[in-house]
Parts: structure tokens; sequence; C-alpha cells
């Protein structure tokens, strides 16, 4: 599927939502998140008491890609609806993202509670951008 043919509107919007929910899941969970992955907020922060802007622009640009490629995803699966996009959201988070993250976690000796969180987020970002995407069908 070409990307002239993506709603852009629609992935857009999904992808700033994606943004906020990533943005509230781990304001909420930043505490637990730094002891899972072994940082103080210093760490964070860096030598200049500044955090870097990269991690956010990375993450603005991952999810207008997400949504962008779930949108090219719904169009494969067939008629656009909010079922479709979660049960979509849902299968990529199952089949690609929680089993990815699975084995480089294990790999990597995390503790369970950094993919749970990680993976969490991942989850309903993905459920939200589907629904978003499915409700606003093509365009």
């Amino acid at each position: 599927m070409p990307l002239n043919e993506v709603n852009w509107l629609a992935a857009i919007i999904s992808a700033l939502v994606g943004y906020g929910l990533g943005a509230a899941w781990y304001m909420s969970l930043a505490k637990p998140w730094m002891a899972a992955v072994g940082l103080s907020e210093e760490d964070i922060k860096g030598p200049d008491g500044k955090q870097s802007p990269m991690p956010f622009v990375i993450a603005a640009i991952a999810n207008l890609v997400i949504a962008a490629l779930l949108y090219g995803v719904l169009v494969h699966v067939g008629d656009f609806s909010v079922r479709r996009g979660l049960m979509s959201g849902l299968m990529i988070w199952l089949g690609f993202v929680a089993t990815t993250q699975a084995v480089n976690y294990a790999y990597q000796m995390r503790p369970l509670r950094l993919w749970v969180i990680d993976t969490g987020y991942w989850l309903i970002n993905l459920l939200a951008q589907g629904a978003i995407l499915g409700w606003f069908g093509e365009g």
C-alpha cells in the first residue's frame, strides 16, 4: 500500500493518542520503571541536569510509523471497524511485541516487572491506535 493512500488524519490522531498514552503510562509508573531498569532520576537527566529530547522525538516518530503501518494492516484485513482495529492491535502486540520483548528481556536478564511495564504500554498503545484507525476507516 502506497503511503499516499494512508488516512493521514487518522494516523496523526492515533499517533498523538499513542504518544499521550505513553506519557501518562510512564509518568504514573516512573518509579517502578526506573527501579526495574536500574536508573536514578539523576541518570536520566544527565550531567547537565536536563533530560535529552531525543527519546521523546524518537517516540513521536515511532508512533507515527506504527499508525501508518497499522493502517496498512487494516487495509489488508478488510472492512474497517473498531473491532478489527482492536483485534489487529492485539494480534500485532501478541505476535510481535510481547514475544520479541520477552526474548530480549530474557537474554538481558531484565526483571519481569520491566517486561510488564514496557509491553503493557505497547498493548494499550496498539489497542488504542487500532480502535482509532478502525473507527476512522479508509479515507
